[in-house]
Parts: structure tokens; C-alpha cells; sequence
């Protein structure tokens, strides 16, 4: 029996090739509130979701594994109620393309990385459980 999740959208990613040109883009004439912010990427607070900018270019692709190469410089991120693995593990199941679990230091969600038929990439995103 394959197990249903609860899935909300919670951030839209785009790889850009000037973070800092297009945060000052949504900043000014959106009047969207940086969340965080480093060297390669902005988080910003559009209300009911998050968008966030990550910087493309050589140092994305330099530092991507092999099977990290998107078609798309566009990733819709869901929030998920149920655990990673699990998911994860419904979704192989259903033969939908998915990559390994990750995480960063300090930063209390495990992400997943999947593609859709047509290659767009999407992310779960779960809370750590502790």
C-alpha cells in the first residue's frame, strides 16, 4: 500500500547567473525581505512561498556531480508531513527518477532532488526529526 503525503509549495528556486543583480531586482521593486544570503544564494520571503536565487555558471557546474546537471534553471521545492526516506522510497518505486538525501550543517531539513517526466527538477523537503 503506497503512502499518501501531504505536500505544500514552499520555495521556488532559480539558478541565475547574478544573484546579487536579481536580489536587488525582487528587493526593490517587489518589496520581498531577504531571509538569508551568501556568496551563491538568497532566500526571499514572497508571502506564501519562498524564492530562492542560487548562482549558475562555473561554480555551480564545477562543483555539481555528474547527476546533477538540470535542463531547467528552475526548482519547485514541497515541504512534506512524512519522513525522507519513505518518500523517497515511494517515489522509486514509481520509477520517477531520484537522487540521494542531503543535507547542510545547521540547517534543519533533509532535501531530496527528483525530476518530473518532462526533467523539470523538484525537491522534498522534510523537517529532522531529532
Amino acid at each position: 500500500m503506497l503512502i499518501k503525503m501531504n505536500a505544500r509549495l514552499d520555495t521556488v528556486i532559480l539558478y541565475v547567473q547574478d544573484v546579487q543583480l536579481l536580489k536587488n531586482f525582487y528587493v526593490d521593486h517587489f518589496d520581498l525581505k531577504v531571509i538569508e544570503e551568501d556568496s551563491v544564494w538568497v532566500l526571499l520571503d514572497a508571502g506564501a512561498a519562498y524564492i530562492g536565487l542560487h548562482r549558475a555558471g562555473n561554480y555551480f557546474i564545477t562543483n555539481m556531480e555528474d547527476t546533477e546537471i538540470f535542463g531547467s534553471n528552475t526548482k519547485i521545492v514541497f515541504e512534506i508531513d512524512m519522513d525522507i526516506n519513505s518518500a523517497r522510497n515511494e517515489f522509486v518505486l514509481k520509477n520517477i527518477p531520484m537522487r540521494e538525501i542531503k543535507t547542510f550543517e545547521n540547517y534543519p531539513f533533509m532535501l531530496c532532488d527528483g525530476t518530473d517526466p518532462e526533467g523539470n527538477v523538484f525537491q522534498l523537503k522534510s523537517r529532522k526529526t531529532r
